[in-house]
């Protein structure tokens, strides 16, 4: 693969199959694959061990810790940050001797979500724009955008800020002071400034 102007780097010890697309300033590290027709964004750093692919697209700003698989069907967008050995599923009974590829379901993963280290997301599901999950959750369903999520199944304790801080009753953010609101319908969305 060629890499114009050294672009972004990729560790010796990873492989990249025909038809993948890296951005500027993205980072491959050791033993990782990028399968065919991949797409990686801008600044986007790819752990150790990690399988992308075939057919994934990624967004800018990305982080993606070791020993985590991306399987076709998944799509995350600018500003995911996947902890390390969390698992995607991509079809739900999954059986070693029944082919089930033409089965696998679209998990989309929003804008600035955190997925914590050894939780599951079980395909299917659409995790909202800045949502955090929990080390070791077991996500079996969507997730609302903002919603702190834990346990196995997970479920909602809490609200998370844009910033990843964790909102007390007040809805203000303890890191940037960023004000939030809940609506009728109880889905959390930032305030307008004064």
């Amino acid at each position: 693969m060629t890499n114009p102007n050294n672009q972004y780097f990729i560790h010796e010890s990873s492989y990249v199959d025909d038809g993948v697309t890296i951005g500027e300033g993205s980072y491959i590290w050791h033993f990782s694959h990028l399968l065919s027709h991949v797409h990686i964004g801008k600044n986007c750093t790819i752990g150790q061990n990690v399988m992308i692919g075939p057919d994934v697209s990624i967004g800018n700003n990305c982080k993606i810790q070791n020993n985590v698989s991306i399987y076709k069907g998944i799509t995350l967008e600018d500003g995911v940050f996947c902890g390390p050995s969390c698992v995607f599923t991509n079809v739900n009974n999954p059986r070693a001797m029944v082919e089930r590829k033409n089965e696998f379901r679209q998990t989309i993963i929003k804008k600035g979500v955190t997925i914590g280290a050894n939780s599951t997301i079980v395909c299917g599901n659409e995790l909202g724009e800045y949502c955090f999950i929990a080390a070791g959750a077991v996500v079996t369903h969507d997730v609302k955008a903002y919603a702190l999520m834990a346990g196995v199944p997970a479920k909602q304790i809490g609200w998370m800020s844009k910033a990843g801080g964790k909102l007390n009753d007040d809805l203000i953010c303890p890191i940037d002071g960023q004000k939030y609101r809940l609506t009728h319908d109880n889905f959390l969305l930032e305030a307008i400034s004064d």
